[in-house]
């Protein structure tokens, strides 16, 4: 039997709240100057930061209060929704093209990212699959692969769009689900290697990627092509220091660091703050993962516990990758920081999952 509803995980609610109140200011900081230059409103970001940080916020509430069952009986619908929304952006007319991926439902500015739902529902699709087959996960035909088509079918949609950064999260999560329901890593570690054989036709199938990799291993072959965004990237974060420039006082916003407020607002925030600002800011993820990860342990069945993998999965992988990319670890690849980024559908949905994991912490052992 379930124990009752307790208080939710304050050390996991002020981490996130506090994340999302850095996004809120270093969004403005980051952001004005390119504001003011494209819509002549040097507020313009900040006061699309703060309207879609109270929808989330509101949503947060929502989830936090709502028993999170109610995710199990709904699962199906959620990710044949999720599918639908994913199809009709590849559909001319209705799908929106930015930044060169058709991965936007919506008119004029304002739009939503079915990749982002798409991330969300699987996880609580996979989660309830899996916590009702857990018997079967250790065999390989009936038990795993059935999850991983689905999986895969997901990140080939979106891989259609194309939008890798968002597809690897989602694989990522879902794999930590898959792993924690019981699969045998032999059967994980031989679809890995078909994993990277498939990454390596991804690479063959768009140039452009195959650019992204050589630029990554040095960025100075090509400074003003492939490797532009890495070495401006890198000269944001290098004058910053220990203690930073000082807020507002960053150079490389001003039109010399690409998107200085979502995919690369961690650069901005380490030339600012240096690089006390950027350990804050990484604590805060690593309080509200660590959480995350306990609330997942001491969940009271096993659904709550794989659902509360899976999310905490989504926000590590995510930001693993970003700042990654941002510090030149990885290729660049179009991802945001969670809670801190500008963002519409990406920062609401998290602030919704984030939600869930609390409703789950309010029902731990």
């Amino acid at each position: 039997m379930v124990k009752a509803r307790s208080t939710p995980d304050w050390v996991m609610l002020g981490s996130t709240l506090l994340l999302l109140a850095v996004g809120v200011v270093m969004v403005y900081s980051a952001s004005a100057v390119l504001a003011f230059r494209e819509f002549g409103d040097s507020l313009y970001y900040l006061k699309r930061q703060a309207l879609f940080a109270a929808l989330g916020i509101a949503a947060m509430i929502f989830t936090m209060n709502a028993d999170y069952w109610i995710w199990k009986k709904y699962a199906k619908i959620i990710l044949i929704v999720c599918f639908i929304l994913l199809v009709a952006v590849l559909i001319p007319g209705i799908g929106v093209v930015r930044g060169g991926a058709r991965s936007w439902l919506g008119i004029g500015s304002f739009g939503i990212q079915p990749s982002e739902f798409m991330k969300m529902g699987m996880i609580v699709f996979l989660s309830k699959w899996l916590s009702e087959q857990q018997s079967s996960i250790t065999q390989f035909t009936r038990g795993l692969l059935p999850p991983l088509g689905l999986v895969g079918l997901a990140f080939g949609i979106i891989m259609l769009q194309p939008d890798l950064g968002t597809g690897a999260v989602l694989v990522g999560a879902s794999l930590l689900i898959i792993y924690t329901a019981g699969a045998r890593l032999l059967h994980l570690s031989y679809l890995g290697l078909v994993g990277i054989l498939g990454f390596v036709g991804l690479i063959i199938a768009a140039p452009y990627r195959l650019k992204r990799i050589t630029a990554f291993l040095d960025p100075w072959q090509d400074p003003l092509g492939a490797g532009y965004q890495a070495i401006q990237s890198l000269y944001a974060i290098g004058p910053g220091g220990l203690v930073g420039l000082g807020l507002g006082m960053s150079r490389q916003k001003y039109s010399y660091l690409p998107e200085p407020q979502t995919d690369f607002i961690f650069s901005i925030i380490a030339e600012e703050l240096g690089f006390i600002g950027g350990s804050f800011v990484l604590l805060l993820f690593t309080l509200l993962v660590w959480r995350g990860l306990r609330t997942a342990i001491t969940a009271p069945d096993t659904f709550g516990s794989l659902l509360a993998t899976g999310i905490v999965g989504m926000i590590a992988v995510q930001v693993i990758i970003n700042i990654g990319v941002v510090i030149g670890m990885f290729p660049v690849t179009g991802i945001t920081l969670p809670l801190i980024s500008a963002g519409g559908s990406s920062l609401t949905l998290m602030l919704t999952s984030i939600g869930v994991l609390l409703n789950i912490s309010r029902y731990s052992r």
